[in-house]
């Protein structure tokens, strides 16, 4: 880990769970300061920004936010002012789950305008303006990075998924825009789509133990993915488990996806997997 991140801040929704935490975890051991946000229990939140300033000698701040009115954000980022001098990096990972959902998570034949807005406004909306209120910032410190999390259920069928995974492909769409636009101010925006990870969300699925089963029999791993899996793994490793699991031995551009995959989890600034291709080359052939 390099000293790159110290001093540095980053700003993620919903940061007290699940691939929200491991990501904070991580920012946190690479010396970045860190504003997440939390539902309602805030003394679980305060809490963790204590853990986290002793663990690891950064600034740690938790702020309340619900992700359903989104045009909240810029009251936040008012508050984040107050707290860090400026702003590197956004992630935006929180979602919604439970009554909230009810009409948006189901088949297709029974959603509601209700919860298909729900989804979209905590999903797209959130992303929208959070990103708007980072980019301001990051523009001030000579740019920085933008991420929104997404979802494989935007590419292939996931019962009672329409909802979301509609939303997840808008928010992609939305953020090649926001790429376009914003990268002439030097600030990435880049989406990230890890497939099944075992979280809470997840487990809130009326379905929960079908796509943890069905995941884990297509898993060379044979088993759900974890949210902190990816950090401080060996690429190369894992090359080498997936050739032997599935006893094929894959295409080492697999290992440039691995390199990149790694490389954000630990933190770093996201990457297309083709940027370490020349890396794996000169790694192999000093082997």
């Amino acid at each position: 880990m390099t000293n790159e991140f110290k001093g540095k801040t980053l700003v993620i929704s919903g940061g007290t769970r699940g691939i929200g935490r491991a990501i904070v975890l991580e920012f946190a051991a690479a010396g970045a300061n860190i504003a997440f946000t939390y539902n309602s229990n805030e003394e679980l939140a305060t809490s963790q920004a204590a853990d986290l300033e002793k663990a690891y000698g950064i600034k740690a701040r938790a702020y309340a936010l619900n992700i359903l009115e989104p045009e909240t954000y810029k009251e936040l980022f008012a508050k984040i002012d107050e707290d860090f001098a400026r702003v590197d990096f956004f992630i935006s990972n929180a979602i919604i789950s439970g009554r909230a959902v009810a009409g948006g998570y189901t088949k297709f034949m029974r959603l509601k305008p209700r919860g298909i807005n729900n989804i979209f406004t905590a999903t797209v909306n959130a992303f929208v303006v959070g990103a708007q209120e980072a980019a301001k910032r990051m523009e001030a410190v000579g740019g920085g990075s933008i991420i929104s999390l997404s979802s494989t259920g935007n590419l292939v069928y996931i019962e009672n998924y329409a909802g979301h995974g509609t939303a997840k492909a808008a928010v992609e769409a939305m953020a090649r825009y926001a790429a376009t636009e914003l990268g002439e101010k030097n600030i990435r925006v880049n989406v990230v789509s890890g497939g099944p990870i075992e979280t809470d969300a997840l487990r809130a699925f009326t379905n929960y133990e079908e796509v943890r089963d069905k995941t884990a029999e297509l898993s060379p791993l044979g088993r759900m993915g974890q949210p902190q899996d990816l950090a401080g793994q060996d690429a190369y490793e894992m090359y080498d488990r997936l050739c032997s699991l599935t006893a094929t031995r894959h295409d080492p551009c697999m290992i440039d996806i691995f390199l990149s995959l790694v490389d954000f989890m630990q933190g770093n600034e996201p990457k297309p997997w083709w940027h370490f291709t020349e890396q794996r080359k000169a790694f192999l052939a000093d082997k």
